[in-house]
Formats: structure tokens, sequence, C-alpha cells
């Protein structure tokens, strides 16, 4: 059976991490190996870490505050999650969710839940189905928004 690794963080203020697992069981059978580290900073070694334990793929969840350090720590950490990519061969799904991306408190948490399921079924393609993945190129697919469509001649 398949590894998966779900890194969240405890800075984060919805469980993103439980809602993808759960699309994730409805579409596929899979096994999770589950970890919660402090910060958004913190996700690429953990990430990593569960990569070269055998973890087939990984999805790293986190959610910035809106402040200009806060979306910095946010950029540093995808970088992160970029280096961890490269150094083991393996892909991590990046699901990261800006608290200013919403108005209130509850379309935040419809947004986060919504994206880590959007990207759940991404990851399951990537996975499971790849030429579902082709077949989307260029169409303008948005995880937890609504998709833009493509461009048109």
């Amino acid at each position: 059976m398949r590894r998966i690794a779900i890194v969240d963080t405890t800075f984060a203020r919805y469980d993103m991490a439980s809602a993808a697992m759960e699309e994730l069981r409805n579409l596929c059978s899979v096994r999770f190996e589950r970890r919660t580290v402090p910060g958004i900073k913190d996700l690429p070694v953990e990430c990593k870490r569960l990569l070269d334990e055998g973890c087939e793929a990984a999805m790293a969840f986190g959610m910035p505050g809106p402040t200009p350090i806060d979306k910095q720590c946010a950029h540093e950490a995808s970088l992160g999650l970029i280096w961890a990519q490269l150094l083991t061969n393996k892909h991590i799904v990046e699901v990261f969710v800006f608290e200013d991306e919403a108005s209130s408190e509850e379309e935040l948490a419809r947004l986060a839940d919504r994206r880590a399921r959007e990207h759940a079924l991404n990851l399951y393609r990537l996975l499971f189905r790849p030429e579902e993945l082709t077949k989307r190129a260029g169409t303008g697919q948005r995880e937890g928004r609504p998709d833009v469509g493509p461009i048109r001649r």
C-alpha cells in the first residue's frame, strides 16, 4: 500500500490535513504518515524526512498570517519544499492558505477545506491518474476558488 506523508502546523487555524486525508480515503487506499510541526518553515525538513523514510509523496499544509513577515516566511518555506522535492525526486503538494485571502473566519474555513480537498485530488491524480492532469493542461484550474478557464484566441 502506498504511503503518503501528511505534514501540518500548529500555527494553522484550520485542520486542512484531516480534510485532505478524508478526501484521499474516498478516492483510494493509501496509508498516511502524519506529522505536525510548530510552524511553516518546519514543513520542508519533516516532509523530506518522511519521503526519505519511504513515503511516496507528501502534502504540506500551512496557514501564514497576513503580515509581510508571514508572507516572507511562507516564501522561504515554499523554497524549502521545492528543495526537498529536488533532493528526494518525489512530489510535495504545497497547500497554503493565507489568512488575508478571506474576509471572514467562515469564508477562511471554507477556503481552507476546499483547497485541501482539491489539492488531495491533485495528489491522487499525480499518483494514480496522471493522464487526467494532462487532459486539464491549460484549463485554468484553481484550488479553493472557482476555476478561471482557458484563454480563448
